[in-house]
């Protein structure tokens, strides 16, 4: 087995106490430790966040469903060789699910729905499962329990491709603000032997519109045959992992088949009842394997907004520290992650190389425990001034509400 690249996630998670893997629990089941929880947290408030402001509606469904469910939606004929199989429950077959699109067709069809209501926006970050082989499943990016963030939008016709554009869009301002870079686009095509529903006409309209979204976006793209979903094309958002491997972080995707398997409708303007078109997309994909690829990305050295420890303090000795514990009950109260590097663990200078990683690291001497100030150094070398510790820690309090990119902007 090849040695793992200097940024390789499996071992940076590790070293940084952010995940971890046991035999007793299984392969392809990682577990989270506190600070990793941290990150994932973090992450997830983001997406819930930047979905509320672009018009999604928030549902919980259960991870579990009756075969009978993934019969209607295509899965069970199409993907039942990547689920696990059925469990006996009172008399039924009951499955863990594989994807979240049949819940949220059963979410849009729990009553009646009018022309008014869409675009209806449902998104979730919820579980599902794979039953990925032991030898393919390894660190994060290849799990068999995932976190999804995904949504569906369902909408008419005329409204696919203005939907379609404005979710490609939403993924391409995420990936600014998480300082993700994707390796290229990719329209995913069915190909020869795949288990493809056989709908000619859907997936000639699909695939046109698409097409159209990318070509108005701009983007460089190219197609790929044979990576299509089961029920339709896609665009997918490819990135790298730090050996060089490529993978789908993000995708969109158009869907008349489910639809029509539920028979959603909705009560046109003409009082007709008609059939709606189900956008499929995700953001960051799986929060697993956008944790890994954020691992790798920034070796570590997570924007601030993302740091599981965003501001380190350092008494430079034990008599500072009760104005450090101080400093640290302010961040908290400020909705900062703070921790006290006591003096005890080592020199200050042992301390702040062991804090390196830390976007902030307030060292409290003599003086700034009697003048109340804050002497500041940035993970990227710069010292600032000391200076009043409520300024300071309203700065830091700003820049991560903001989920900057930058430590400390000039001026």
């Amino acid at each position: 087995m090849n040695a793992p690249a200097p940024h390789d996630h499996r071992r940076l998670g590790r070293e940084l106490g952010l995940f971890d893997t046991d035999p007793l629990i299984g392969a392809g089941l990682p577990y989270w430790l506190p600070d990793g929880a941290v990150v994932r947290h973090a992450l997830e408030e983001y997406v819930r966040d930047v979905e509320r402001r672009a018009g999604y509606r928030h549902v919980y469904s259960p991870v579990l469903g009756k075969r009978e469910l993934y019969e209607i939606s295509g899965h069970w004929e199409h993907y039942s060789d990547d689920m696990f199989p059925p469990m006996e429950v009172g008399g039924e077959q009951v499955v863990l699910r594989p994807s979240l699109c049949p819940h949220h067709a059963v979410v849009y069809r729990s009553r009646s729905r009018s022309h008014r209501e869409l675009p209806l926006r449902v998104a979730e970050l919820g579980g599902m499962f794979r039953s990925e082989p032991s030898g393919v499943v390894g660190g994060l990016t290849r799990v068999r329990a995932i976190q999804l963030n995904d949504a569906h939008v369902f909408c008419t016709l005329d409204q696919v491709a203005d939907e379609a554009a404005a979710a490609l869009e939403l993924i391409r301002r995420a990936y600014e603000v998480l300082g993700i870079e994707p390796v290229r686009h990719r329209l995913s095509l069915p190909g020869p032997g795949g288990k493809y529903v056989a709908a000619p006409e859907a997936w000639e309209r699909a695939t046109a519109l698409l097409t159209e979204v990318l070509d108005r976006s701009g983007l460089p793209y190219e197609a790929a045959e044979g990576e299509a979903a089961f029920y339709g094309p896609k665009i997918d958002v490819q990135v790298a992992d730090a050996a060089g491997r490529e993978s789908t972080l993000s995708t969109v995707q158009i869907d008349f088949h489910q639809p029509e398997r539920f028979d959603l409708r909705y009560v046109g303007a003409d009082g007709a009842r008609h059939r709606p078109v189900m956008i499929h997309r995700s953001v960051v994909g799986s929060i697993e394997r956008a944790v890994a690829h954020l691992v790798e990305r920034h070796g570590g050295a997570f924007p601030a907004w993302l740091a599981p420890v965003q501001l380190a303090i350092l008494p430079v000795s034990d008599a500072e520290s009760p104005e450090a514990e101080e400093l640290a009950a302010r961040c908290l109260r400020l909705g900062l992650r703070a921790e006290v590097a006591e003096p005890g663990r080592g020199t200050l200078g042992a301390r702040i190389r062991a804090a390196r990683l830390v976007p902030y690291q307030a060292v409290v001497g003599p003086k700034e425990a009697a003048e109340g100030l804050v002497a500041l150094r940035l993970r990227d070398g710069r010292r600032l001034d000391p200076r009043p510790a409520g300024e300071v820690l309203a700065r830091v309090e700003d820049l991560v509400a903001a989920r900057s990119p930058e430590l400390w902007p000039a001026g």
